[in-house]
């Protein structure tokens, strides 16, 4: 049996480079560790879609489901899971993030 919040995803991280589902909206936050992961994302300047799963119960439950990852935030590039915020973070601070974006030839905006 499909299940149709996974299709939804599934949809999601195959549309966009990088998906960010995440409590609140990139402009309005809903948590720290949510913002946090904006800040990286703004840093590097890359287009990103970001999916509020606080409008949406199904959503908030599924995208723990799919990823087998128990926190929110939770980012993707190129329909692979990257993380949460910690894993983000330790990435940008390492230099790894920007290699994946590279790898993935995702590039600044402008």
């Amino acid at each position: 049996m499909s299940n149709p919040v996974f299709t939804r995803i599934e949809d999601d991280i195959k549309n966009s480079d990088i998906v960010l589902y995440m409590k609140g909206s990139p402009m309005f936050p809903q948590c720290g560790f949510s913002a946090a992961v904006i800040e990286v994302l703004n840093y590097y300047n890359v287009d990103y879609e970001a999916f509020d799963v606080l409008q949406d119960p199904a959503l908030r439950e599924g995208i723990k489901e799919f990823s087998e990852w128990p926190t929110i935030p939770q980012l993707y590039v190129k329909g692979e899971f990257i993380g949460g915020c910690d894993i983000v973070r330790e990435m940008a601070a390492s230099g790894e993030l920007i290699e994946v974006f590279e790898k993935n030839d995702i590039r600044p905006k402008g």
